[in-house]
């Protein structure tokens, strides 16, 4: 199965993208979970796509002031109950898994025992109302490897992201230390100097042992398109998402070789 984050650019009403996305081919959408984009009310946006006939994978959650979670301040608590408040509403929407970032910037604060009980307080949660916590790898994977080391449910996992890993660390094995507990994907393309969500296949990402290192790791879920239109102002939003399904399709291929 073939997935794209919803918002790949452009602008254009919801209902017509989840439309547009239906009839490129693909099958799901990732959801961004908050009013960002212009998206207005963004609650609407399962039943939207749903009517289109895609299926909903996985949520975003906001990350504005994500190093907060590290720190004994009013906008941490803030912060995880927000954290809280997407668990409860990904159990209302049918939605079984939400995306968390557990750091930003390049000098985040250190991770610490209470970061580690707040996102406790949402994985237990997410126990209680069968919702899995994918946490993304980002600039500094060792606040993924400390949280997953930290915190052992079968309801707290990892998501992939290939940009990132890419730009950011690409001697890293982060897929040999969590792959076993790999719960989403988020693929994408750069060339290697920042975050730059191209399509795959045209940056300098190593798609054969990317693909292969996914499907060692057993992991049946969706392959997943985290791309945006940022250097192909020149494509309709119709061709962007052909030449998006095109790529999926090839990277597909790969995890089946």
């Amino acid at each position: 199965m073939l997935t794209i984050y919803d918002w790949f650019g452009y602008e254009i009403p919801m209902k017509q993208r989840y439309r547009m996305i239906r009839q490129a081919g693909f099958d799901g959408v990732l959801l961004w979970w908050s009013e960002d984009f212009d998206r207005g009310d963004y609650r609407e946006s399962p039943a939207l796509a749903r009517a289109a006939g895609l299926f909903v994978e996985d949520i975003h959650t906001p990350f504005d002031g994500i190093n907060n979670l590290w720190l004994d301040n009013i906008d941490g608590e803030a912060l995880t109950d927000c954290l809280l408040q997407c668990v409860t509403d990904c159990a209302a929407f049918e939605i079984p898994t939400m995306i968390v970032h557990l750091s930003g910037g390049e000098n985040p604060p250190s991770y610490n025992p209470l970061g580690i009980s707040r996102i406790s307080r949402v994985v237990g949660k997410a126990e209680r109302l069968g919702i899995n916590v994918a946490l993304e790898n980002l600039r500094h994977v060792a606040y993924l490897d400390y949280v997953l080391n930290q915190i052992n449910s079968p309801r707290l996992g990892f998501c992939y992201d290939s940009g990132h890993h890419n730009c950011r660390n690409p001697g890293d094995d982060m897929m040999g230390r969590h792959g076993s507990r790999l719960m989403a994907l988020h693929l994408h393309d750069n060339d290697g100097s920042d975050d730059q969500h191209l399509l795959p296949f045209d940056g300098t990402t190593d798609w054969p042992a990317i693909m292969a290192s996914i499907a060692g790791t057993g992991y049946t879920g969706p392959t997943a398109l985290e791309v945006m239109n940022g250097g192909y102002e020149r494509l309709s939003p119709e061709e962007f998402l052909a030449a998006a399904f095109e790529r999926g399709k090839r990277l597909e291929g790969m995890r089946k070789c």
